[in-house]
């Protein structure tokens, strides 16, 4: 083991509990060791950084039992190998333990293989500096949640990590308030309703998901209510409210029934019916709207510190504003 590892031992105490209420291992050292998030539990659990009774595991859902010895290995966190950039940002809200970002279209969250200048993440550690969280053991990147590159609106940052775990939790929970305005192709029938349904990797194309028969993806439910029909009902202002969090979740699940978002690549490619009732500014708009017109508008928690309720929102940005105008 490392020498700058920190090292967390646990006995259970002896007892007798019933096999259905025992707790799954990811579960109880998550709550016996405050800065471990449960996805950074079970990231240390695949990792082999876990020992139960001095044998190895890598079942986050292992069930302990009375008079188990739990051993847990955290390496010290990785440097991020990406630098601060002086790039602006729009702070909606900042204190010393979050940050609330509207992030403008175009912007990637976090950096990848091939991208890793121009991120959020670049400029958050140029603005921030030391402060931001770690996650997933890799020192400050501080994000909570993400949103796609070409989506638009709120994001909020974890600074401490007492923020870091109590949002994750809280996201993990699904009790945020998290509301998206979008506009789709036609008028949704019923104009308000749920959409519910598995999302996971498209059977054929893997960079796309859908939605899938169960047991496979991840459970998802959607929230949508019509607010303006638009064009004669050739397209719609939508909002939509998430009760789960899922990768292309609301693209996914509008292009389900029958309305994909406009300006959306992989989900909602313009068609001739569909151009054909726009007008000739509508259609010129967009062939040059490289983006889904979906925007993170609301986001609504619990402070993790100081467990205040807020509430944040963002208006719609002008490139939105400029395509409802054309489609009124």
């Amino acid at each position: 083991m490392s020498e700058t590892s920190e090292i967390f031992e646990f006995t259970l105490p002896d007892g007798d509990i019933p096999k259905k209420q025992r707790q799954r291992l990811d579960q109880y050292i998550a709550s016996q060791v405050e800065d471990l998030s449960r996805s950074r539990v079970q990231s240390l659990i695949y990792g082999k950084m876990v020992t139960l009774n001095d044998c190895t595991l890598t079942d986050p859902a292992r069930r302990v039992k009375p008079g188990d010895r739990i051993i847990v290995q955290v390496p010290p966190a990785e440097d991020l190998d990406v630098q601060p950039e002086d790039i602006p940002l729009d702070i909606v809200f900042e204190d010393e333990h979050l940050l609330i970002v509207n992030k403008p279209a175009g912007m990637v969250v976090h950096p990848a293989p091939g991208n890793t200048s121009g991120t959020l993440v670049n400029a958050l550690m140029h603005h921030c500096g030391d402060s931001l969280s770690g996650i997933g053991g890799v020192k400050r990147p501080g994000i909570v949640h993400r949103i796609d590159k070409d989506t638009s609106g709120l994001l909020v940052i974890a600074k401490s990590d007492q923020a870091h775990q109590g949002l994750s939790e809280q996201f993990a929970a699904h009790n945020l308030t998290r509301q998206y305005q979008l506009i789709v192709w036609g008028l949704p029938a019923p104009t308000s309703g749920s959409i519910e349904g598995n999302i996971g990797r498209h059977p054929v194309d893997r960079k796309r998901m859908a939605i899938v028969s169960a047991p496979a993806g991840k459970h998802a439910i959607t929230h949508y209510k019509t607010i303006k029909p638009l064009h004669a009902g050739s397209a719609s202002l939508i909002e939509c409210e998430l009760e789960t969090g899922r990768t292309h979740q609301i693209r996914v699940h509008m292009t389900s029934i029958g309305h994909p978002l406009m300006g959306d690549p992989v989900y909602g490619k313009v068609t001739k019916a569909r151009n054909s009732v726009l007008s000739n500014e509508a259609k010129d708009f967009l062939q040059n709207f490289n983006r889904q017109a979906l925007h993170a508008k609301t986001l609504g928690f619990q402070h993790p510190v100081t467990g205040e309720e807020i509430q944040f929102s963002s208006s719609l940005p002008r490139d939105l504003e400029e395509l409802l105008y054309l489609l009124s």
